[in-house]
Formats: C-alpha cells, structure tokens, sequence
C-alpha cells in the first residue's frame, strides 16, 4: 500500500493523494492527466511535466498537448507528437517498467512507467532543475506516475481525447466494432497470473476477437475469428461476443456458454457463416483448465522449455446449423507454464515460413504483454506489413500460488535504474 502523503523533503513540499484526486475530480476529463502534472510539478520543483500515452500500433508512445488554435486538420485544438518506444528513455521506461533519469547540465529528465495490473499506459515525463533527483522525489514520482494510470483509466470513459491520441491511422467501420469488441486492456496480472493480448488487424480486417474476465475464484478467456472480411466478419463476432459475455455474467457454465452462443449465432448466421473460437476458464485454486475448441487452430503450451501443441479434439466452429453440442475438455496447469492463444492469421501464408515454437522460446522471459507485441511483429514482418489475415494472440503466465502474489510490472518505487549521463 501507497502512504496517503508522500513527503518530498529537498523539495519542501509533499503530495496528497486525498488532495490530488480531488482536484482530477474538478477538472474536466481531458484536463485529469494535465492537473496530476501541474501538482507534482508545483510539490518537487520540475520545470516542466507530460503524459505520453501508449499508441495502439506497439512501437510508439503520444506526447498530447493542447493548442489555441487547431490546425486544419487537428480536431477541437489538440494535438500529438509521436515518440519511439525504440532507442528512446521514454519507450525504456515503458518496456522496463522502472524509472529511467537521463542527467544534463544542471537538470534531468525523468520517464516513470504508468501502469495498472500490468497495463502500460505511457509514460510520466518531467524534468528537474537537479542533475540528481533524490530518493524521495524518486519514490514521489513513481507514485504519483501509478495513481496517473488510475486517472486515465477512470477518466478516458467520457472523452476521445486519450483514444484519439492511442490511434496511429484511423480505422475503417469494421476495425471501429471490432476494437469495441476487445476488452477494456489488453493486459492482466491476477496473482496467480499474468495475461497479455494482442491484435494487428489486416487492411482487409478478419474478424478476430479475444476477451477475457478475472473473477474471484475463476479465469474466463476466449478467442475467436469470424469468417470472411469487413463488415460482416464484424457483425458476426459481434454477435458471439456479445453472446458468451451475457452467458458468462448469467454465470453459466463454460459448455452451457458455449451453447448459449452457438444458439445465438445460429439464428442470426446465414449461407454457412461461422465463427471459430476457444474458451477456457480457468480455476485460480487448482489451475485446472476447462477448455472447448471450435474448429480453432490449437494453442502451444511452453512447459519446462519445450514448446508443443495442445491435443484438443476439434470440434465445429459456432453458427452452423443442426450442431451437437460442444464439449468441455480439460489441461491442468503447472507453475511456470506458458499458455499461447492465436488465431491463424499467425499460421498462414507468409506468416507459415516462421517458426512460432522458437519464437516462443525466443520471448519466454518477456512479460507476456512484451512477448505478445514481439510476436505479432515479426509475423508483420514476415508478411512485410501486409497481412492477409488479423494476427491475434493471447499468452497466459500461470504461477499457482495465493492470490496475493505481488505485480511484477509497473515501477517498483524501491529500484531505479542507473542515471545516464
């Protein structure tokens, strides 16, 4: 737990969290990441403090700032500048999650990760009028870079404003429902667990989906790909995921949410469409998976460093008529083990000539969400930035163990990496 105060003593001044959450309440959800700077600004003496948000493309972070006047083709006076995450101290922060000091001439830059259960947001960037930040003012912004994460998180549900920024390229109607259809991050530490997404949608996008949901005592996840292209890919996952999450909110089992979507997708599907897809639901206890898969290419499992496909019984995928229902199989999970969800747009074509067992090897020691980006680009490249298909993937890390096992992203306010000169 956070100290509700956070005294900074070379500064004169201290943090209030009570206070500094009050003022982000005042201000306008678009203002809530400027207000955060500004108070730490004034309470350690930085020159000057920005938000850098993570894009949605994986290779870059968004300083956003606010103009008088928009330019012609700038909407409501904001603008964006785009930082590489590569070969940068803002993207080392980002990919570390430690904060990086960059000392100058009577001053330094300071880049403290803003992350919430494992989601890298951004980037908290400030500078100093000191060449060697104290502890205190270390452990001050490490902090307050944290509470940021909760800010935007809570505040980016009544704006645009931090969505506009995260988008590289502007997206067609198909990719719009199908971004709504990912869940609300990408990333997920639990305890038990750490779980990473990924989509890089095609130009010709293919309707991939995945999903998942953290209760008490269960892991609910899912992936799936809808046939053909454009719009009516979209319709039908939208169709399916709306299906398996009323299911599963019913609190359903994992073959009668199976069964749930297959009838509701049935009724709407036409001419043969179809969705391919796998759930699994996890016991946080026992970490005995239960999982069902639909016409689906099978997951890898990474145990002991050897990487091998899943032995799942295929089964037809959703939406097809006159369907037996699909029933539930189960892989009980060790600690250390590696799950790796994807869809086929990471096997076919171009993207085949890789070899994804190596690969997987190659990142083990990745935080699944480092892993997950690292993957799916080498498969863009491979395909030389042209995807037929969306490459999707998902990496679950199961440890076993209490619930109470700590986070290992976000900026451990105790370890600081070494001052660059």
């Amino acid at each position: 737990m956070y100290p509700d105060c956070v005294n900074v003593s070379s500064a004169g001044a201290s943090i209030d969290l009570a206070k500094l959450l009050a003022a982000v309440e005042q201000a306008p959800p678009v203002a809530a990441a400027e207000v955060v700077g500004e108070i730490l600004a004034d309470a350690i003496g930085a020159s000057e403090v920005g938000f850098l948000i993570a894009d949605y493309s994986g290779q870059a972070l968004v300083r956003l700032s606010h103009v008088k006047r928009a330019g012609p083709d700038l909407p409501d006076g904001e603008r964006r500048e785009q930082v590489p995450i590569a070969g940068t101290p803002a993207g080392e922060a980002l990919t570390s999650q430690q904060v990086v000091t960059v000392s100058r001439a009577g001053s330094c830059l300071m880049y403290a990760p803003v992350t919430s259960r494992g989601e890298a947001i951004g980037v908290l960037e400030l500078t100093l009028r000191q060449e060697a930040p104290t502890e205190s003012v270390r452990a001050s912004v490490a902090v307050v870079a944290h509470a940021l994460a909760y800010v935007v998180i809570a505040n980016r549900r009544f704006t645009d404003l931090f969505e506009w920024g995260q988008r590289s390229l502007p997206p067609s109607l198909e990719g719009e429902i199908q971004h709504r259809l990912l869940p609300g991050s990408y990333t997920c530490e639990g305890g038990q667990f750490t779980l990473a997404g990924w989509l890089e949608p095609a130009g010709d996008m293919g309707g991939d989906t995945f999903d998942f949901s953290l209760e008490r005592d269960t892991l609910h996840v899912s992936m799936t790909d809808a046939m053909g292209h454009t719009l009516e890919a979209a319709l039908l996952a939208t169709v399916l995921i709306a299906a398996l999450r009323n299911a599963r909110r019913r609190g359903m089992s994992l073959g009668q949410q199976a069964q749930f979507a297959q009838a509701a997708l049935a009724g709407y599907a036409t001419d043969g469409a179809f969705v391919t897809g796998q759930l699994a639901r996890v016991d946080l206890g026992s970490g005995l998976a239960q999982l069902i898969n639909a016409g689906h290419p099978a997951p890898f499992l990474v145990r002991g460093g050897i990487p091998t496909r899943v032995a799942l019984d295929a089964e037809p995928p959703f939406g097809l008529a006159d369907q037996e229902p699909h029933h539930v199989q189960q892989l009980q999970l060790e600690p250390n083990d590696r799950l790796v969800f994807l869809t086929d747009g990471l096997l076919e074509r171009q993207a085949a000539s890789i070899d994804l067992a190596s690969l997987f090897l190659g990142t083990l020691r990745l935080h699944p969400r480092e892993a997950a980006q690292q993957v799916v680009q080498a498969v863009a490249e491979a395909c030389r930035g042209e995807l037929a298909d969306d490459a999707t993937i998902l990496i679950l890390d199961w440890y076993g163990g209490p619930s109470t096992r700590d986070s290992n992203a976000g900026a451990d306010i105790w370890k600081w990496s070494v001052p660059r000169s």
